[in-house]
């Protein structure tokens, strides 16, 4: 049976391969984007399974607006997909205030307030599932990508936390996490170049290998796209989905040296429990 499904940032990477292979296999799907011209050759091929919406994450009364007109227009969403996302890499101090809030802006608080809207429609209709778009950046941290993971990390706990409230009515959450991948986000960056004191540290480094090309990119945008719609069409997905190898051996080799730490100060963290019983 088709499903529909609204898929946010649609207009390349990751959402226009999303939204072409959905069409192709006969879902029925609302795109948004910024630019919605550059979803025409597909809204040409697809009229009528096929909507185009204009969308800025960062303009909270125009999501509430979309995601209003998209369920009163076809009634149910099954897959609402939290995918639109912006890039900025540059140490912490180096990167200016207006890329801080743009990255903010899009990546968490715009993704928040997306899954803050479908809800009351998900509950009304009886459930219904949101895949949100992270990274292995979500649980790992490259040097020169601190605010890219402060929105990442920030978006995780927040699903994490809400997957538990809505749970009763039926509504899941995933929570996609490739890792490095080909598509045009590295095209797309925005960049604060390491200069001065940053040029011979480890964010300089990072740097120099992605304007060299040394950063290595082993996953494949179309088959994390296939895994990504593989688990929205199982009856029981798992929360966090790892996708690629380096993301699984970047999230392996972070969560088991977490684990060691933590072990390491189990009488400190015991020592700190109150005495009276």
């Amino acid at each position: 049976m088709s499903k529909t499904w609204l898929i946010t940032g649609a207009s390349s990477g990751l959402g226009k391969i999303m939204t072409t292979q959905l069409l192709q296999r006969g879902d029925r799907v609302i795109a948004t984007a910024r630019r919605e011209q550059a979803l025409q050759d597909l809204s040409n091929a697809h009229r009528d399974r096929l909507q185009v919406l204009a969308l800025d994450l960062t303009d909270t009364v125009q999501i509430g607006r979309v995601i209003e007109h998209a369920f009163e227009r076809f009634g149910r969403i099954d897959v609402i997909v939290s995918n639109a996302g912006y890039g900025l890499f540059g140490p912490a101090e180096q990167v200016s205030d207006e890329q801080i809030d743009r990255l903010l802006a899009t990546n968490l608080t715009g993704s928040i307030q997306l899954i803050r809207h479908s809800l009351p429609h998900l509950r009304a209709q009886g459930g219904g599932r949101i895949v949100q778009v992270s990274s292995e950046g979500g649980q790992i941290a490259y040097p020169g990508f601190s605010l890219y993971h402060a929105s990442k990390w920030g978006i995780e706990g927040f699903v994490e936390a809400v997957a538990q409230e809505v749970a009763p009515f039926g509504i899941d959450f995933i929570l996609a996490e490739p890792g490095p991948t080909r598509t045009n986000f590295a095209a797309a960056l925005d960049l604060a170049i390491p200069s001065g004191v940053y040029q011979d540290t480890p964010a300089g480094q990072v740097h120099a290998m992605i304007a060299s090309g040394e950063f290595k990119i082993r996953g494949d945008a179309v088959n994390t796209v296939e895994a990504i719609i593989r688990a929205a069409d199982s009856a029981s997905p798992p929360l966090r989905l790892a996708l690629g190898s380096t993301a699984y051996e970047n999230i392996h080799r972070a969560l088991t040296g977490r684990l060691e730490a933590l072990e390491a100060q189990r009488a400190v963290a015991f020592s700190a429990d109150s005495q009276e019983h």
